[in-house]
């Protein structure tokens, strides 16, 4: 256990970092960055999710937000060909796709328990969602290409 762990690792102590930690996780999709933005340490907030049902449905619906935000932002880049990061760097989108294929499992899960869906209906539409993002990337690759 690290020095960080063991100063963090009692959530009685600090009853607020519960919910820092889904907000964080909500908007980044990222347990570390998350855990570390509480101010929990990371084995804590693990063991919560594996000991509580009601905190672990509630990183699932984290999560879920955070996929949806993911997909939003690849969405609405490529409706207005907005392929700069702010730092003027090009926008990964293979990586954003990577990282929805990554998180597809989860996503359904949690939409699934939120609709009431079985999860085969859920990752059936989800991997619709992101082969037309796949498509939309490719046709803004050869428009490029082709006004170069």
């Amino acid at each position: 256990m690290t020095a960080h762990d063991r100063q963090t690792s009692q959530p009685q102590n600090r009853p607020h970092w519960r919910r820092a930690f889904l907000a964080n996780l909500a908007e980044s999709s990222n347990v570390s960055e998350s855990a570390r933005k509480a101010k929990a340490g990371i084995s804590a907030v693990y063991k919560l999710r594996r000991d509580n049902p009601e905190f672990a449905r509630e990183w699932l619906a984290a999560l879920w937000e955070g996929y949806v935000h993911l997909e939003m932002e690849v969405l609405r880049r490529l409706r207005e060909g907005d392929q700069q990061t702010s730092a003027a760097d090009k926008y990964d989108f293979a990586n954003a796709i990577r990282l929805l294929n990554a998180h597809r499992e989860n996503a359904a899960r949690a939409q699934a328990e939120q609709r009431n869906v079985s999860a085969a209906e859920v990752r059936a539409s989800i991997d619709r969602k992101v082969e037309d993002i796949r498509i939309r990337v490719r046709e803004e690759a050869r428009r490029e290409k082709s006004s170069s």
